[in-house]
Parts: C-alpha cells; sequence; structure tokens
C-alpha cells in the first residue's frame, strides 16, 4: 500500500542560533581593520594593532519562526521537489568598541528574514500512521528588515524530519550569508539548527 501524496507542509519553527567567523564579520567589516580574539580579557575582541576593544554585550541564541513548504509533484516515496517560503527571527546583535574608530556602538534589533528557497526532498514514508522519514537539501534567497534598515541574505539548507501521518517533527541546519548596507556595508554569517513541528496535507 503506498502511502498517499502529500502537497504542503506547515511548520513552526524553533532556532538556535550560532555565529560563524564573527572576527571577520561584522566586526572587520565595521572597524575596517584587522580584529583578533582577546584572550583572559574582560572583552571578547580587540584589533590586531591594539588600539580598539570590543564587548560583544548580545548575540541572542534563541529565535523563532515559521513556514510553508510546497511540493507541486506531491511527496509521497522517492525524490521530489520541494519549495519553501519562511519568516524567522533574527539575532539580536549589540556591540561596544572602546577606540578611536569612528564607530561606538552597533545595534541590530528586531530583524527578521523573509526567504525562499528551492530543493530535493527525498521521502520514505509509510502509509497511514506509519512511522517515515524525510531527507532534504535546499538552496535560496531572501530579504532582510532590521532596525538598522532593508538587507539581503543567500543560505543553503538540509536536514531530515521523521513524521507519522500529518504529524512530524523536523531538524534542520542552515547556513545564512546576511548582508546590511548601514552603518556601513557590512554582513554577517549565521548558523541555525533548527527544530520544526510539522503538519501535512
Amino acid at each position: 500500500m503506498q502511502p498517499r501524496r502529500q502537497f504542503v507542509t506547515i511548520s513552526y519553527d524553533w532556532l538556535y542560533n550560532q555565529s560563524l567567523r564573527f572576527d571577520e564579520h561584522p566586526l572587520e567589516d565595521l572597524l575596517g581593520t584587522d580584529v583578533a580574539a582577546a584572550q583572559f580579557e574582560e572583552y571578547e575582541y580587540r584589533t590586531r594593532d591594539g588600539r580598539t576593544r570590543i564587548d560583544v554585550l548580545e548575540f541572542t541564541r534563541r529565535t523563532q519562526g515559521a513556514g510553508v513548504t510546497l511540493y507541486p509533484l506531491g511527496l509521497s516515496a522517492g525524490a521530489t521537489l520541494g519549495i519553501r517560503a519562511s519568516v524567522e527571527n533574527l539575532p539580536t546583535i549589540r556591540i561596544a568598541f572602546d577606540g578611536p574608530d569612528a564607530l561606538d556602538s552597533y545595534t541590530l534589533t528586531d530583524a527578521r528574514a523573509y526567504d525562499v528557497a528551492a530543493g530535493v526532498h527525498v521521502a520514505d514514508r509509510s502509509a497511514g500512521w506509519g512511522l517515515g522519514s524525510v531527507a532534504f537539501a535546499a538552496a535560496g534567497l531572501g530579504r532582510m528588515r532590521s532596525s538598522l534598515g532593508d538587507g539581503r541574505r543567500y543560505f543553503a539548507e538540509a536536514g531530515g524530519a521523521l513524521r507519522s501521518g500529518p504529524v512530524g517533527v523536523e531538524l534542520a541546519v542552515k547556513f545564512a550569508w546576511n548582508h546590511l548596507d548601514a552603518p556601513v556595508d557590512h554582513g554577517f554569517l549565521t548558523v541555525p539548527i533548527t527544530i520544526r513541528g510539522t503538519v501535512s496535507f
């Protein structure tokens, strides 16, 4: 007996954000000079010339989001196309600079990403309420809205899910490059590990 085809998955997302290469992006972008991690100091980073101390006051780890995935050809067993639209809150970032450089502080609050991705979903689902699985890999782009203005982002994501009938739990990892023009041209990398509660039909 073949599992019934599903065409839509709705998810609520819990994200745990990791930063990646934070010294280069956004710190070196913001200051325009090389930055290194500080060892055994009250602050996290400093410029390599020692003139500026950098204290990361806040980097929010836990955020939330939601999304909808469409399967134009249906998802049953085997590979199919998936198109996902999602919205997620990005980390709040607050940084203090102590030195002669132009910036005194950096604050990114209320940042939200609106993403669209396309990818391949491979299902091994069971009929009825039997336990099945789905794996996927996707890439996409998005827009950011934030206290510093609008920006853009690019990302790749992969993960898998366990599903029983219409309900499931999904685990995903996304590598995202986020770009903003204010207060200076800069970017930062985020790597959210996401758990999603899903309903499919």
